[in-house]
């Protein structure tokens, strides 16, 4: 911003330029109301502010903000569609991770103006915990994957449901209960009127759910002819698309990830450990996305029957304990984790062991 005198010029003679103070912008980010946090160039509290309403409220009110401004909120539900809306306002936009805040800044006492105090606190002081906002179309794949995987869910659901009303019955199912011929083993088991309209309506469940999936199976295959990267994870033994297609899309830009092993942190692959007296090792952290690390372990189980080299990996991890089954597969669905990430980064494909 040039600043003139009263007569347009700086004492000296010549224009100058005044540099805008920055401020920090807090938000606490809910359903129904936000507490809106503003601090001044200095860190100092200069408004408090309680928008009412859905996020499109938020955005109208962080018209009127003063400029320039830096904003900081949490990761929750429409924090991407919030991120693009703000950012063409905002100086810059900075979405925290809400577990690593709560152990930066912890408080005795949590109330909505608490929180996003805490968070402009963060963002004055740049020790925000930031997570990776993907883009629009990338954040749309994600939530196909993730409809798909409920759906499946809910299929198997539906089936065991089915299983359980013929054990009610005494009867024992075919193994290939939903081929063509044991469908037709099942209808033809009598019942008692209402058994057989529940039958009849779970069978048409099933039926529905699986028209749904394979509609939104063709729409990913679609998505994923488009990504290369899925194309090259598929190159791996026992990695089939489903898998593939979510690595891909979680991942999103391999070079933000520091090194390969980061990406067992991300997905929640790696060992709680507790290093205070002597190193001990717990259960994964669970952390990231869940479907993701599910397909993976999943393509494991084929991985070590078909590859060679992720055998002997599972293998020596095992050792001669068969208790170590379940652990072995955790630790080579992180390895396999690592060896996709480079392959990203690098564009080769999978080298099988010699």
């Amino acid at each position: 911003m040039v600043g003139r005198g009263p007569d347009g010029l700086a004492p000296n003679g010549r224009t100058y330029t005044r540099r805008l103070a920055m401020h920090y912008i807090g938000m606490d980010v809910h359903s129904k109301v936000t507490m809106i946090c503003i601090l001044d160039e200095a860190g100092k509290l200069l408004k408090e502010q309680v928008v009412g309403g859905p996020l499109t409220e938020v955005v109208a009110a962080a018209r009127r903000w003063p400029r320039p401004f830096k904003v900081c909120y949490e990761a929750s539900c429409g924090y991407g569609w919030l991120h693009d809306q703000l950012k063409g306002l905002a100086a810059q936009v900075v979405v925290a991770h809400p577990g690593k805040v709560r152990m930066i800044f912890s408080a005795k006492r949590k109330t909505d103006r608490i929180d996003a105090r805490k968070l402009a606190t963060l963002l004055f002081l740049e020790q925000v915990p930031v997570v990776h906002v993907p883009s629009a179309a990338r954040r749309q794949w994600r939530a196909l994957i993730e409809y798909r995987h409920r759906l499946v869910a809910r299929r198997t659901a539906v089936k065991n449901m089915i299983r359980a009303l013929l054990r009610s019955q005494g009867l024992k199912a075919p193994r290939s209960l939903w081929s063509g011929k044991g469908r037709a083993w099942l209808l033809g088991q009598e019942m008692a009127e209402w058994d057989a309209l529940r039958r009849e309506m779970l069978l048409e469940e099933v039926d529905e759910l699986g028209r749904r999936i394979d509609r939104l199976e063709q729409q990913l295959d679609r998505q994923a002819s488009a990504e290369p990267g899925v194309s090259l994870l598929r190159t791996i033994p026992g990695v089939g698309p489903r898998t593939a297609e979510a690595v891909v899309a979680y991942v999103d830009d391999p070079d933000r990830f520091g090194r390969n092993k980061s990406i067992g942190c991300y997905f929640g692959l790696v060992p709680r450990e507790d290093t205070s007296v002597k190193r001990r090792l717990g259960h994964i952290t669970h952390e990231g996305p869940p479907t993701v690390r599910r397909l993976v372990v999943e393509a494991c189980w084929m991985a070590v029957r078909r590859d060679a080299g992720l055998k002997a990996y599972f293998e020596r991890i095992r050792g001669d304990k068969k208790d170590r089954k379940k652990i072995a597969l955790v630790a080579t669905a992180h390895h396999l984790l690592r060896a996709m990430l480079a392959m990203l980064r690098t564009g080769e494909v999978w080298r099988a062991a010699a």
